[in-house]
């Protein structure tokens, strides 16, 4: 069986891809959850124990060791059907999108760093965070019209889904607009049955890891703290 290794559900948005992605296409796995304990320097030494690069997520599979979230999925669609959509122009077109995600989108990914159980009010958005929202609503409008929905490359769960898991709970937690169809495809997301599984995961851990604490105190507002312990 695959051995997924992840840091807290609360904060890793690189863990949620490939998790959320086994979990939704049914794809059997052991969660091997390390939470991160006290800045990079030492979640590099815990890390390299289990990943080369000192970062989760990593996946084993027997003797064999990946340790990228494109990596991962890759991997995985090389074994198991549907990973990536099986229409080649939807695939083409899912692996571009991926690779945007994985690559870009900077200003979203530094301003609103994943907190699942927090909610706070960006009070001076960034011209840059202005710009990654609008090529973000133009991406996923462009994928729900072009294949017809629900999800990003038609109408099955898939890898481009999952990369942009984390930006779901970005929505949640900051408050974040979008255009109509890419804020119902947000919440589309956040109704999936893994999703809710991540996220009730995320309220209940007791960790608190300051660096990330500290990124969202500088996003904005801190309005509210939904997480039920710590």
């Amino acid at each position: 069986m695959y051995e997924l290794y992840i840091a807290n559900k609360n904060y890793s948005s690189w863990s949620l891809r490939p998790w959320v992605l086994l979990r939704e296409r049914g794809i059997a796995f052991a969660e091997k959850l390390v939470p991160f304990d006290g800045g990079a320097g030492a979640n590099w030494t815990t890390f390299r124990a289990f990943s080369p690069t000192g970062k989760v997520p990593c996946l084993r599979d027997g003797d064999t060791v990946v340790w990228d979230s494109l990596a991962i999925a890759e991997y995985l669609a090389e074994r198991h059907a549907g990973v990536w959509p099986h229409d080649p122009q939807a695939r083409a077109w899912a692996r571009c999108a991926s690779a945007e995600m994985h690559s870009g989108f900077a200003a979203l990914r530094s301003t609103c760093t994943m907190n699942c159980g927090v909610r706070v009010r960006v009070d001076a958005p960034s011209d840059a965070l202005r710009k990654d929202l609008a090529r973000l609503d133009e991406l996923w409008n462009e994928g729900l019209a072009r294949f017809g929905g629900p999800f990003l490359a038609g109408a099955e769960f898939s890898t481009v889904d999952a990369f942009f898991a984390p930006v779901a709970f970005r929505i949640q937690s900051y408050g974040l607009q979008l255009g109509t169809a890419s804020m119902a495809y947000a919440q589309r997301l956040l109704d999936l049955p893994a999703m809710r599984e991540w996220y009730e995961a995320a309220l209940v851990e007791s960790w608190r890891d300051p660096e990330h604490e500290d990124e969202v105190r500088r996003a904005g507002t801190w309005l509210q703290d939904l997480r039920t312990a710590g």
